[in-house]
Parts: C-alpha cells; structure tokens; sequence
C-alpha cells in the first residue's frame, strides 16, 4: 500500500510539472457593439439602444470565449463609451480579424406595431426602408469631428451618397450572407419574428477588410420588445442566438481550412473542374458577360505562371495593370458557383461585368 501510494503521489507531482499549453488562437471575431457614450443610438421609453446593444455584444463574447479556446475576441468597446465608426472598422482590420458583429437595435417613428429581427450585409438599399436603417445607423458620424474629411464628403441624411454602394465590389460578401443566414435561423429557432437578410450601405461594413454583418435585434419603439430586449432573459437568448450562427460559420471556416491544408500539403497541382471551365461558346456581341477577377499584374504573366495556379485564365488591360479572369458567363449564378469553387486557391477573388471586352462599372 505504502509503494502504491509513493507511485500515485510521484505522478501526481509529475503531472503537476508539466507544462499547459494553451491552444492557439487563429480565429479572431470582433464584436461590436453600436453606439455608446454621446452617441445614444435610437431611444425607447425605457432604455437607449447603446444599453441593449452593449450588453447583448458582452453576452455573445463571453460564451465565445468559454467554449472556444482558439478564438480571439475583440471588443470595439465594452464600456458606455463614444467610438467613432472608422475607428470601430480599424479595430477589426488592424487585428486582422476573420469576421466582424455589429450589434444594433432598430427604431421606427410611428409605427409601435413593428416587430422583430433582421441582418444586414453590405450592398446597396434595395427598399427605402433598408435605406432607412443604414440613415440612421450612419448618422452617428455627424457627431464626430472632422467627419465631412474623414468620410470623403459623405453625407448620411442626402440619397445621392448612397449610389456608391451600388458599385462597391465586395469580396467577402458571400461568407457574410452565409452568416447572416445563420443569424436569422437562429432567430427563427427562438421564435423570434423573422425580417430576414437584407443589404444596404453601412459605412462600419463599407470600411472592413473581412466578412461582416450588421444585426438589428428587435425595436425598441415597440413597447413589448423593448421589455424583451431590456430583460436579462432576453438579452441571453439573443446572445445564444448569434452564437449558435457563429459556431455554424465558423465550423464551416475550419472545415474549409483542413481542406485548403491537405491540398497544400498533397504536393499535386489544383484540378480544374469541367464544370468551372471558361466557356467554350463565345458571348453575343454586345451582350454582358460575368468573369471572376483573380488577381492584378504590373507585366503580363505566361500561361503556366505559377501565380495562376493552374487555371486557364484570360486577362484585360486597366491602365498600366495586367488583370486576369477565369470563367465567363451570362448567369450570374453561374458565375458565383465558379467563385465559389476557386475561392480555395483564389480568396480574394471576385466577381466583375463586361461587355466586348471592357470591364462595366
């Protein structure tokens, strides 16, 4: 009994010597939560929106953290503090982020009746009252200084500011659909009123570098969901909502890192699949084609540049730049499914128009 206990009690002291690695981090999500200080957000009868939104951003971090160990959380800020919007958007681009929450509530004048959640991507307002939202969002940079310099002579109240998001390519639109989509399932699961996905122009989405949304809890000019939102109960389930979307994204973002890891590693050449080729069947003069932009170039690449990594590309000439497409089509879905298949080799990639030969705006 006495060797048994001295060999127990060397192993335990053993153990007890070595050395806990902590997992490593290699997914930071930044988490921000809209408004704060001066900058009240919309206000209900009984709570400003800057209270709701910080609280909720808190709740969603701290179960990311608890059941996450690789992940790296960043808060824009976890205090009732002002925090311009460029700054809140440098925050995620300065610690190289791989995803972006904004965290928000929703207000109409004069319609209490309202109800409900919704997530937004970046794009273009296709209703005016997604139009709307974005105003009253972006209005918070009327407060900053400087902001007429800062934000290129934006104007968050004029309609004509808004026509650049029209033109806005965005690379990482695909993955925020993807969770935004998530999102409003999870929403959905919590029998909360389902407004959906929807875009507009956002200038916190406009200014990150990663995939992003932007969430609008509920309204707080509705009596019944402002208690809701206010409530400890409410502002749990809310959390554990957006952090069940989360654990879904960023299971897929793993699973796509493996595969990207093994193909790597296998030493063997990118396969082109058939059903992603360039289309052999030129298109109609004067009708507008679809084409994934891969990369840019000062000089003209050879075919089997490395650079290329294996894909049959053509390329168009934009001022002194070199740049190469792969795949052509008139569908646009057909288009997004070749993206969405090279995006493995080509993450930045994306989609342009054309039209004999010259890229449309």
């Amino acid at each position: 009994m006495k060797k048994n206990g001295w060999l127990l009690g060397a192993l335990i002291f053993l153990f007890l010597l070595t050395p806990v690695y902590a997992k490593e981090k290699n997914f930071t999500v930044v988490i921000d939560a809209g408004h704060g200080g001066k900058h009240p957000g919309a206000k209900g009868s009984l709570v400003s929106e800057k209270v709701i939104n910080l609280a909720v951003a808190l709740k969603l971090g701290a179960l990311i953290s608890a059941n996450h160990d690789d992940v790296n959380v960043v808060y824009t800020r976890i205090t009732d503090v002002a925090v311009d919007l460029s700054e809140r958007a440098d925050i995620a681009n300065r610690n190289k982020a791989d995803l972006f929450i904004s965290i928000h509530t929703n207000s109409v004048k004069n319609r209490s009746s309202v109800q409900g959640a919704e997530t937004y991507t970046l794009g273009l307002a296709q209703t005016e009252e997604n139009l709307k939202v974005a105003m009253r969002e972006n209005s918070e940079i009327l407060m900053e200084d400087n902001y007429q310099q800062r934000y290129g002579g934006f104007d968050p109240n004029s309609t004509e500011s808004y026509i650049i998001f029209e033109f806005l390519q965005n690379k990482n639109m695909e993955q925020s659909v993807i969770l935004a989509s998530e999102i409003q399932k999870s929403f959905v699961s919590a029998k909360r009123i389902n407004r959906g996905v929807r875009q507009a122009g956002f200038l916190v989405l406009k200014a990150i570098s990663m995939p992003g949304v932007l969430v609008e809890l509920g309204f707080i000019s509705n009596k019944e969901e402002e208690q809701y939102m206010r409530s400890t109960e409410g502002q749990n389930q809310l959390a554990r909502s957006i952090y069940t979307a989360f654990n879904k994204y960023k299971d897929n973002y793993v699973h796509k890192q493996e595969v990207a890891v093994s193909k790597t590693n296998s030493g063997k050449p990118p396969t082109v699949s058939t059903a992603t080729a360039v289309s052999a069947k030129p298109a109609a003069e004067g009708s507008i084609v679809y084409k994934v932009q891969i990369l840019s170039s000062d000089k003209q690449l050879a075919a089997n540049s490395p650079l290329l990594k294996g894909y049959p590309s053509n390329w168009y000439k934009d001022g002194n730049l070199y740049k190469y497409t792969y795949g052509e089509s008139t569908d646009l879905q057909a288009i997004q499914t070749i993206r969405r298949n090279i995006s493995k080799d080509f993450k930045d990639a994306f989609i342009i128009r054309m039209q004999d030969g010259k890229r449309l705006n």
